[in-house]
C-alpha cells in the first residue's frame, strides 16, 4: 500500500459487514455518480483526470501493465476502469473487484509522481485479478500475495521513496519495505489483527516476492521499467512468430 492504496472487495460483500472490507475508506463508492457537468466544476476531479492521462500515456510501469492485461484478455479502458473520487484521508487509491475498477483518490493525490505509483500499484491488483482466481474477501493469503507484488513491482519501495519517508537500510531493506507495506495494506482494508496480517504475508512472501510477472524483473527505477516494457514487447513479438 503506497501512501494508503487499498483493495476494496466485491459489492455483494457490502451491507452490514462493509466496514470489514474497507469500503468505509471509499465513501463515493456508495453514492450515485454525478453528472459530467457537475464533476467538471471540481478542480480535484479535473486535476485527477489530467494526471491519470499523463500516467497512462507516458509512464512505462503503467504502459507495460496495460499491454500485459490486454494480452491476457482484460483490455483496460480509461472511462470504464478508472474512477476519480474523494476518499478517506488515509488512502490514495484502491481496486474494486466487483466493478473491475481502479479508484483514484482525487483529494489525496496531488503530484504526478504519486499518481504514477498509485496507478501502477492498482494495475498490479487488476492484473492479478485478471490472470488468477483471487479470493479478495475470504482468503487473506490471496490479498497478501497481491499486496506483496504491488509493493515490490510498483516502485513503492524504491530508494528515493524510502529516503523521502526517512527510512534507511542496507542489506535486505527492499524486502523489509515490501513486507511492511503489504502488512499495512491488509490492515487498512481488513479488520484482522496485526499478527494475522503478518502471518499471511510471511507464509506467502517468498513465492509472491519472486513472482515478477509481467515485468520479469524488479523495476527499481523508470529506466528499469522502460527496459522491462521493451523486453515484454519483444517477448510478445517472439511468441507471435512461433
Amino acid at each position: 500500500m503506497e501512501g494508503g492504496e487499498a483493495a476494496p472487495p466485491a459489492a455483494e460483500e457490502k451491507g452490514e459487514e462493509e466496514d470489514d472490507f474497507g469500503y468505509r475508506l471509499f465513501p463515493d463508492r456508495n453514492k450515485k455518480p454525478q453528472s459530467f457537468l457537475v464533476r467538471s466544476l471540481f478542480t480535484f476531479h479535473n486535476r485527477c483526470q489530467l494526471m491519470l492521462r499523463m500516467t497512462l500515456d507516458t509512464n512505462p510501469y503503467a504502459q507495460l501493465l496495460l499491454e500485459a492485461m490486454k494480452q491476457s484478455g482484460c483490455t483496460v479502458f480509461n472511462d470504464r476502469h478508472f474512477s476519480c473520487e474523494n476518499c478517506d484521508g488515509c488512502v490514495s487509491g484502491g481496486f474494486d473487484s466487483a466493478t473491475s475498477q481502479i479508484v483514484l483518490c482525487q483529494n489525496n493525490i496531488r503530484q504526478q509522481s504519486h499518481m504514477n505509483r498509485v496507478v501502477t500499484h492498482e494495475l498490479i491488483h487488476a492484473f492479478d485479478h485478471c490472470r488468477a482466481h483471487v479470493d479478495w474477501f475470504k482468503n487473506v493469503k490471496h490479498l497478501a500475495c497481491s499486496e506483496i507484488r504491488a509493493a515490490n513491482l510498483s516502485g513503492d519501495c524504491t530508494l528515493m521513496n524510502e529516503i523521502a519517508r526517512f527510512k534507511f537500510g542496507l542489506k535486505g531493506h527492499h524486502q523489509t519495505c515490501v513486507r511492511d507495506r503489504a502488512i499495512r495494506s491488509i490492515l487498512a482494508v481488513r479488520k484482522v489483527s496485526k499478527e494475522t496480517a503478518e502471518k499471511a504475508v510471511d507464509e506467502v512472501f517468498d513465492a509472491c516476492f519472486n513472482d515478477l510477472e509481467p515485468f520479469g524483473r524488479i523495476p527499481h527505477s523508470k529506466t528499469d521499467a522502460k527496459r522491462a516494457y521493451k523486453d515484454f514487447q519483444n517477448r510478445d513479438r517472439y511468441n507471435a512468430n512461433l
